[in-house]
């Protein structure tokens, strides 16, 4: 309806005016259509329909001509058409005898895959009022509302004289694909009945890739068969003109470079030539801001790495690691990606520096790994650990209560205890062993060593320069990433052209492939601590929830979260949002490394849960605490007073602590106090295990004995019934794609949600001596500040020491 509107006020605004026309009749002046505008590629860009610009997606030129005045040299009849995305210019050269016009054209166009409109202005140099030449004013729309349908349509009006002319075309591809357009168009100029109105009707056929054949039929009885082979960045066409007679009349041939088109010489003559270089330096995060931000997507590497096993001229894949900076899960999908490119019979590549066991680990599934000459390779094993603030506190003056009342719920021990407790110290080890386990059998594996070999490297060895990495067969050779291409060469004893991810072809490719929308699916991120304004966002990030589901293009939702949890009402605000859109769309949930506690309170309703083996999920529980003075406020010489009423008043009044801006309550809770608080984090368990028991579709004592506050790997997860599938977020994405009914071969848009702002406000924060002005990570300020602002507060919450709260995701 929207499009509808769009063109009924274009088409108002150009205007169809009466009286006799000076234009020349759309057949005439685009002769060297082989098609109807919108039927084929990307028709003559702008000069015959100004919207089809929003359709080209890199600058491209044609060149065509005619013999149709004398022989092709004599060039008495030529068109040259330059375009750009949005913006094209076109001019025609028409000469007779000894006279000849020239007739400009600028035009834009914008819009999306469903609908474009756009406009131009044209103008004529020469010979003009021989050959009865106005400026012009074309408005024109294109509406493809599906993959099978193209509607263009034109009005095109004198500037200074009365005269319009309208132009409808109409094209249909029967499979949803290029092999077959069949096409027809219809013009009317302002003087004309409808009989009289112009036509011609015809096909393109494109049996083999850049390869087309197309024919037209006109209502004058003339017709005209035409060729085009493409050859990837060019291209070249003859038209073949018949009379009304089937008379040979004349031949238009037509020359294209710039723009990528698809075609066979890509496949049978440059297979395998190119290796696809991968620079992973720097943070690998999920979105990126518009501007200055130099981040590797999750996303685009996995694409990246996708459209290089689909491309015929792809060998290989070549990748540094030198400085990349990400956790231990997005390693491990991104690893599982290149063992999916690798079973296509293509190389990769490996580039690693100095490297711990999380990026040897990821190296590891190379056909080879290259070591930097002056690198080392350290496999220091895994380790989790925690640092206990009780006495520290106790220093300052400040007490803490914990008030832990499941098991392994142990968030906030670090404040009330010296030592790690059995429980968390039982928890964390199974972890441990599972990150262990996992990579001492992706290791093996993909160096052919024996598991008790790697436990020796481990154990015994755990450092080993370039020659000891190289004897314990750990690299296969030695050199420096910007020397790539000569050790590329040199491994796959073959020249190689390194090139970067957007020269593979699915990123080049023309949108003309498929006409229309494709079925959406919309990825949207619970990142961060959950909270309502700050973290995952929760009040804004419900709105985008919401959002997908009325949205009609989206088939699917995937909630990707990567969170240790925090405020209950944040989880539930997300949670109960995703249980109303089940039903009406797939929701499915891909868990990132940490979807634990409040972060599996955002998961528990999906149809369907992904996590991967290095993925930290469960904590089902529910843990409070209390900080309060305990001296420090004498010892910062302040005191306090109040009135009150009511026996609770002063539960929380105190004094603001310097430097964080928080306050600290003068006093802990009182018994019948503290055991308020416990039957509201009891009830508040019961609730949560209530959820994920009908979330998951189990009984209540079959979830409990798995919950208590535990922490599970993802691997533990599936064999619990905590999580459905071991993947990322591509296998979430393939899952969300078959749940909507969408063929698995069939491409995908994806939405991403909360969209990203245009760049990061911080880098304008002050620097001092040349760096950021930025508290470490997890300090003791930082962890003291966040408990004081939730106080008191039960909580769905794994310990955040477990959980970097300034990665950059």
């Amino acid at each position: 309806m929207r499009h509808a509107t769009i063109t009924l006020l274009m088409l108002l605004f150009v205007g169809i005016l009466p009286g006799q026309s000076k234009l020349v009749p759309h057949h005439a002046r685009t002769d060297f259509l082989m098609a109807s505008s919108g039927a084929m590629k990307f028709g003559l860009y702008g000069y015959d329909n100004p919207a089809i610009l929003s359709s080209l997606h890199q600058p491209d030129v044609m060149f065509a001509f005619s013999d149709a005045r004398g022989t092709w040299s004599d060039f008495n009849n030529w068109g040259l058409y330059v375009a750009v995305p949005q913006f094209g210019f076109g001019m025609q050269h028409y000469k007779v005898g000894n006279f000849g016009v020239s007739d400009y054209r600028i035009s834009t166009g914008f819009g999306s895959r469903s609908g474009a409109f756009g406009l131009a202005y044209g103008w004529s140099a020469g010979e003009t009022k021989r050959f009865n030449r106005a400026s012009v004013l074309t408005g024109g729309a294109l509406i493809r509302p599906n993959a099978m349908v193209s509607l263009g349509l034109t009005s095109t009006t004198l500037l200074r004289d009365e005269g319009s002319e309208l132009v409808a075309d109409l094209a249909v591809r029967p499979t949803g694909t290029e092999l077959l357009t069949i096409f027809g168009d219809y013009a009317i100029l302002d003087h004309q009945s409808l009989k009289d109105g112009r036509w011609s009707v015809g096909a393109v056929l494109e049996p083999m890739a850049g390869i087309r054949i197309t024919g037209r039929y006109f209502d004058t009885k003339a017709m005209t068969i035409g060729f085009q082979f493409s050859f990837g960045r060019g291209s070249v066409a003859s038209q073949a003109h018949y009379d009304a007679d089937r008379n040979h009349a004349y031949n238009s041939y037509a020359i294209r470079l710039g723009a990528y088109d698809r075609n066979l010489l890509r496949k049978r003559f440059q297979k395998e030539k190119m290796y696809v270089s991968m620079n992973l330096r720097g943070p690998v995060s999920y979105q990126k801001f518009a501007w200055f931000d130099n981040s590797n997507k999750l996303t685009d590497i996995i694409e990246a790495i996708d459209a290089a096993e689909a491309d015929p001229a792809v060998g290989g894949i070549v990748i540094n690691t030198s400085d990349v900076r990400t956790d231990r899960e997005k390693l491990w999908e991104i690893r599982e990606k290149l063992k999916s490119f690798q079973s296509s019979g293509k190389k990769a590549i490996i580039f690693i520096d100095r490297p711990g066991i999380d990026v040897y680990h990821f190296a590891s599934v190379a056909d080879k790994v290259v070591l930097d000459p002056t690198g080392m390779v350290m496999l220091e094993g895994y380790l989790m650990g925690r640092t206990y603030l009780k006495g520290t506190l106790a220093k300052l003056g400040i007490g803490y209560d914990e008030w832990r009342f499941f098991k392994y719920k142990s968030a906030v021990e670090s404040f009330s205890r010296e030592s790690m407790s059995e429980a968390d110290r039982e928890q964390r080890q199974k972890l441990v062993d599972e990150y262990y386990a996992q990579a001492k059998k992706d290791i093996v594996e993909a160096r052919n060593i024996s598991a008790e070999k790697f436990d020796d490297l481990v154990n015994k060895s755990m450092i080993f320069l370039p020659d000891e990495a190289l004897a314990a067969g750990l690299v296969d050779t030695l050199g420096r990433w910007d020397t790539a291409k000569e050790i590329v060469d040199a491994l796959t004893k073959d020249k190689k052209n390194l090139v970067s991810a957007a020269a593979v072809e699915r990123m080049q490719l023309p949108k003309d492939d498929r006409w229309g929308e494709r079925p959406q699916i919309a990825v949207i991120y619970a990142l961060g601590v959950c909270a309502m304004d700050e973290g995952i966002n929760a009040r804004s990030l419900v709105r985008d929830v919401d959002a997908a589901v009325k949205n009609k293009n989206v088939k699917a939702i995937v909630l990707r979260v990567d969170s240790p949890g925090g405020d209950a009402m944040a989880s539930d605000y997300i949670a109960e949002a995703l249980k109303r859109a089940k039903g009406k769309k797939p929701v499915i949930v891909s868990q990132g490394y940490v979807a634990a506690s409040g972060g599996y309170w955002l998961s528990m309703y999906a149809d369907t849960i992904v996590g991967a083996p290095m993925t930290i999920t469960g904590s089902i529980g529910v843990i409070g605490g209390w900080m309060y003075d305990a001296g420090v406020k004498e010892k910062l010489g302040m005191s306090t007073d109040l009135v009150k009423r009511g026996d609770h008043a002063d539960l929380g009044f105190g004094f603001t602590l310097p430097l964080i801006n928080t306050g600290i309550p003068d006093r802990n809770l009182n018994p019948d106090e503290r055991e308020k608080m416990e039957h509201a984090i009891r009830s508040m368990y019961k609730s949560f295990v209530e959820k994920v028991a009908s979330g998951r579709d189990m009984k209540f004592e079959d979830v409990e004995p798995h919950a208590q506050g535990r922490v599970w790997s993802g691997t533990d997860g599936k064999k619990l019934g905590l999580v459905d599938e071991l993947g990322g977020l591509e296998t979430a994405i393939h899952i969300a794609k078959q749940r909507a009914g969408i063929p698995v071969d069939d491409e995908v848009t994806i939405v991403e949600l909360p969209k990203k702002g245009l760049f990061d406000f911080s880098m304008f924060m002050p620097r001092l001596f040349g760096f950021e002005v930025k508290r470490a990570k997890n300090d003791l300020l930082q962890q003291i500040e966040l408990r004081l602002r939730h106080n008191g507060q039960p909580m769905p919450l794994m310990p955040l020491d477990d959980y970097d709260l300034t990665w950059e995701r």
